[in-house]
């Protein structure tokens, strides 16, 4: 994954750590890559404190970003999904014309049957979805289940824009969160992690 990023950094041209990296470190930690942006973001602010609100800012926008892109994800898949549901139905009516089969015993090609419409996702997901709305991607940050809760909520079609502010609102405050209590720790701890990569972070 390092590798990828870095690679990734210089097709566009961008430095290896700044604002710009931690843009997209927190972008693509939102999505579905295993990968997380607190580090980079804290290693930042420690050896640059004066860059604190604006690198927050930087990476609360890149990971709401990428938490959009799974929504977006969980959207498109739910038009397919339709799309597919409604050219099987129009194939049996077709066949059930032509006295090949019943449209009440076609089934899908896993076994299941069609008319269950059921997503292909964990039902526990959809009932805390389905209870809770937009305000559950206030957790969108967790690890392992955040990314989920983003995806399915594009795939049940909640309003955007109402899934941008809870996600925008809980990745910022986890950042903020997050970095001032590690800022917290003592500083002769972090300098001798951070001491090989002083040249690098900065700015």
């Amino acid at each position: 994954m390092e590798s990828f990023i870095t690679w990734l950094l210089g097709a566009l041209a961008l430095p290896g750590i700044g604002l710009p990296a931690i843009f997209l470190v927190s972008f693509l930690s939102a999505t579905l890559l295993p990968m997380g942006s607190e580090p980079a973001l804290f290693g930042y602010v420690a050896l640059n404190p004066h860059m604190f609100w604006p690198a927050i800012a930087v990476a609360s926008v890149g990971n709401t970003a990428g938490g959009m892109l799974d929504w977006w994800m969980g959207f498109a898949a739910r038009r397919g999904f339709v799309r597919l549901k409604a050219r099987r139905r129009a194939h049996a009516r077709a066949a059930a014309l032509a006295g090949a089969v019943t449209p009440t015993t076609a089934v899908d090609d896993d076994g299941g049957k069609r008319a269950s419409g059921k997503a292909p996702m964990n039902e526990r997901y959809h009932r805390w979805m389905r209870r809770f709305g937009p305000p559950l991607l206030l957790l969108s940050w967790l690890p392992v289940v955040g990314d989920p809760f983003c995806t399915l909520a594009g795939w049940l079609r909640l309003p955007w824009r109402t899934c941008l502010v809870y996600i925008a609102i809980g990745k910022t405050l986890r950042y903020i969160a997050i970095t001032y209590l590690m800022l917290r720790v003592p500083e002769s701890f972090w300098q001798g992690i951070f001491a090989p990569f002083k040249h690098l972070l900065v700015g």
